[in-house]
């Protein structure tokens, strides 16, 4: 998977961030062509760079790439509407930089666009000066709906906490096999990017899964590493990290996931088309 933007990096660490919708299909086609099987998508405000719900921006992102003729599988993300910034003199009002909403607005492009995956967070936890907020009650009508649209949810997990949930889930029948899991490493305040707590989480996955994990920042290449020889998939993107090498940064996205294609084929790996 290649991650080609987020909501949190910006063109002031990264000059070539894609930004508009023209700039992100045009990154998910590139590394298409540099190797990646699927494209994780948030969609920005062109004005603004900021991260983005409106259906509009989604829609010519997913168009462009789908007219472009690249068979790369899309993974939009709902992850937007999740972040409460509480007010430092009233903690229950809601400050700037707040965007939690219903969860039926967070997955409307869910469905009406239908992409192959999409992720479904199921951490709740500190980011930056906000809370993301990810109740148990709209992770079901978002799972219901992402069901509904026939896309496969992918369950992003940041902690352990977020595994349990996640298999109460299964159990209750909110989730269905075979589950695809996202396993984030290396968060501020989230699961540690090593190889101990890696295995943790990855042999604590149903048996039968789909999975595949990922470390932020310095950890990107060593976690893709560490996930190939576990036997996970991996995920590179400029939404994760923008370096290629210690202080040097990546050209684009399609550079990261060359990195990643030749650090899995020196390792005996087969990169998936």
């Amino acid at each position: 998977t290649c991650a080609v933007t987020g909501n949190i990096t910006t063109r002031a660490q990264h000059p070539r961030l894609p930004i508009t919708p023209e700039e992100i299909a045009a990154a998910a086609i590139e590394a298409g062509r540099a190797g990646a099987a699927v494209a994780h998508i948030h969609a920005r405000d062109p004005e603004t760079g900021k991260g983005s719900m409106d259906l509009r921006y989604f829609a010519e992102i997913v168009d462009r790439i789908r007219q472009s003729g690249s068979d790369i599988i899309l993974n939009l993300s709902p992850g937007e509407g999740g972040r409460f910034n509480p007010s430092e003199d009233e903690p229950r009002i809601a400050a700037a930089g707040t965007t939690l909403t219903k969860p039926e607005r967070r997955v409307a492009h869910i469905e009406q666009l239908k992409p192959e995956i999409c992720t479904l967070d199921f951490n709740t936890m500190l980011s930056g000066s906000a809370v993301v907020i990810n109740t148990p009650r709209n992770l079901e009508i978002m799972a219901s709906l992402i069901y509904g649209a026939g896309t496969i949810p992918e369950i992003e997990i940041f902690d352990t906490g977020d595994l349990h949930m996640a298999m109460d889930f299964l159990k209750r029948g909110v989730l269905r096999m075979p589950l695809m899991f996202q396993i984030v490493l290396g968060v501020r305040f989230g699961a540690v990017a090593d190889p101990d707590t890696l295995f943790y989480l990855s042999r604590r996955l149903p048996p039968g899964c789909i999975w595949a994990a990922f470390g932020i920042g310095r950890s990107e290449f060593s976690m893709l590493a560490q996930s190939y020889l576990l036997g996970g998939h991996v995920r590179v993107g400029l939404e994760d990290n923008i370096y290629i090498s210690a202080g040097k940064l990546a050209r684009d996205n399609a550079e990261l996931v060359e990195r990643g294609v030749t650090i899995v084929e020196n390792l005996g790996g087969q990169i998936a088309t």
